[in-house]
């Protein structure tokens, strides 16, 4: 059972001064991995680059003290970039923070009501098609300071700065180019040679070290953004229900990110410690996380795949780790904040390519696309086409309605009204193996069997008005073993057929009913209507009430 239980309430029960070692060594590598990563990432969401600070800060100790995972870091992740800049740019921080706030609580919501298992029910294309699109538009919305490009115009959709790299490509900055390729190249060579220290760290000193030295004319994030190293202070929103309204959907869209993302790094971290993560817990930690990333002047945060698998390898394994990592980082904020105003945006914008390669899985879409049905390549493909060209809000909602659409028609193409009043010479083998098939047993006279296989829901409800009501037949039997799911259009259908059946004197009886469905009978009321004596057990039960049925009939007619 999943337990609403932090981990870390758990696991100090066997802590040892040992493993205390290990996990604040493990928590001073990871806040050293994510110190340029949280400030890249703060810049590709359009704020400052100390909100990407507060939120590993905040968000970070916070998701670690009340979460699910052994070695779960949380911050900033690129899966947020291009929806938080959306929001940002539409609603400014007010609403950022309001949708950050609203997304916490419906992520404890789902926690305490035990949707963590849920989660993993969207589909596997949805989630590569959305995450391919982000890689694009992180990609796309860090060339212009990789190229040092000047724009005339401010874009905000992922299409307007495109055209604008476009358009702009002849104000290209050579010395902006050679400091972006340099941090580019040292950040895919520099894990060869020592893959202890971070190879953004590297890249971010020695370019920084480049243009002070240099004297090179290239844009830093001090030119371009106040810095600041006051530490985080609270401070609430002004909520109002029109604010509420409009940035529900944007809400929504956090939630399942931070939920789906948090979840799939928990589920990654126990294959490396041969742990379990409590999913509902993650969950509540998450929706705490974020309110207070947000109340401290943080963005969204979630579990972070590449951190919680640095801490891993370097000896983490308990929440202590990513705590430590949390308090490192804050100490970095208060002391260190002022030299980040020396490090060049080409060397964010090549930080941001490896993050948006890294998190693509480019080859799995691909292959995707070349193995799967034409009705999952369109809903990944579409997802990834929105994701791009408009946003992840509407991407996400319309591959959920594709994928949801496409599942009813497949589950109705399955399912199956099949009558076995007439039994031809055509039967399989195979069917003759099973002990209850319909031709081994004596079917009376008068009496129809159907077989219903698959669920009964909307989607194939019409399917089960197919069933012939001749006049010399006394008596229809609907074998159920194959249903495992009814929904009430399923139940509607059975009454109109138990009514069309007693118009004609014709008595049903039902087989093999299973849990769900006869739970929703029985609330119904229908179990009362067709008679309970009517219920049978199995198909053999069912034909010898038909028989003694038959039987009474021949008696009350002579």
């Amino acid at each position: 059972m999943d337990k609403l239980k932090p981990k870390l309430f758990s696991v100090m029960k066997t802590y040892t001064k040992e493993q205390f070692v290990k996990d604040i060594v493990a928590g001073i590598i990871v806040a050293i991995i994510a110190l340029p990563l949280s400030i890249a990432l703060a810049l590709a969401s359009g704020v400052t680059p100390e909100r990407g600070l507060y939120t590993a800060i905040v968000a970070g100790f916070i998701i670690s003290f009340l979460g699910g995972s052994r070695v779960q870091i949380a911050g900033p992740t690129a899966a947020f970039a291009t929806i938080v800049a959306g929001i940002v740019a539409r609603n400014g921080m007010e609403g950022l923070a309001i949708a950050t706030i609203m997304a916490g609580v419906l992520l404890i919501v789902m926690g305490l009501l035990k949707f963590g298992r849920l989660l993993r029910f969207i589909p596997y294309t949805i989630t590569t098609g959305f995450t391919f699109g982000i890689a694009v538009t992180i990609l796309i919305g860090q060339i212009k300071d990789f190229f040092g490009l000047t724009f005339e115009t401010k874009p905000i959709e992922t299409m307007e700065k495109l055209e604008a790299c476009i358009e702009g490509i002849t104000t290209i900055n050579f010395q902006a180019f050679i400091i972006g390729v340099v941090s580019l190249a040292i950040l895919i060579i520099w894990p060869k040679i020592n893959n202890k220290i971070p190879g953004s760290l590297i890249a971010v000193v020695a370019a920084a070290a480049m243009v002070k030295l240099l004297e090179m004319d290239v844009n830093t994030i001090g030119s371009l953004y106040e810095i600041s190293s006051k530490p985080p202070l609270p401070q609430m929103p002004q909520f109002s229900l029109s604010a509420i309204r409009s940035l529900m959907p944007d809400a929504f869209t956090i939630a399942v990110l931070a939920g789906v993302e948090s979840l799939l790094s928990c589920v990654v971290a126990d294959g490396m410690v041969g742990s379990k993560h409590r999913s509902n817990m993650e969950l509540i930690a998450q929706g705490a996380g974020n309110i207070c990333s947000s109340l401290f002047g943080g963005i969204p945060a979630t579990g972070a795949i590449a951190r919680t698998a640095a801490n891993v390898k370097n000896g983490g394994r308990t929440p202590i780790a990513g705590m430590v990592h949390a308090v490192m980082l804050f100490l970095i904020l208060v002391v260190l904040m002022p030299y980040a105003a020396l490090i060049p945006m080409p060397t964010i914008a090549a930080i941001l390519f490896m993050v948006a390669y890294n998190m693509s899985e480019w080859k799995e879409f691909v292959a995707l696309v070349k193995t799967s049905p034409k009705s999952d390549t369109l809903v990944l493909v579409s997802t990834f086409v929105l994701t791009v060209v408009f946003d992840l809000v509407i991407a996400i909602e319309v591959g959920i309605l594709m994928a949801a659409v496409l599942f009813m028609k497949r589950m109705a193409d399955v399912a199956d009204v099949q009558s076995w009043k007439y039994i031809d010479n055509d039967t399989k083998d195979e069917d003759m193996n099973d002990s209850e098939h319909i031709r081994l047993k004596r079917v009376p006279t008068n009496t129809l069997v159907y077989e219903i296989n698959g669920p009964m829901f909307f989607g194939a409800a019409d399917k089960f008005m197919n069933i012939s009501l001749d006049s010399h037949v006394k008596i229809v039997i609907l074998r159920m073993r194959s249903v495992p799911a009814m929904d009430v259009n399923a139940l509607h259908s059975l009454h109109n057929v138990l009514k069309a059946c007693e118009k004609k004197n014709i008595t049903v009886l039902l087989s093999h009913v299973q849990e769900q469905p006869l739970k929703m009978m029985q609330k119904a009321g229908f179990d009362k209507q067709l008679g309970k004596s009517n219920f049978c057990e199995n198909i053999d039960a069912a034909l010898q009430r038909a028989h003694d049925l038959q039987k009474s009939m021949a008696q009350q007619a002579s």
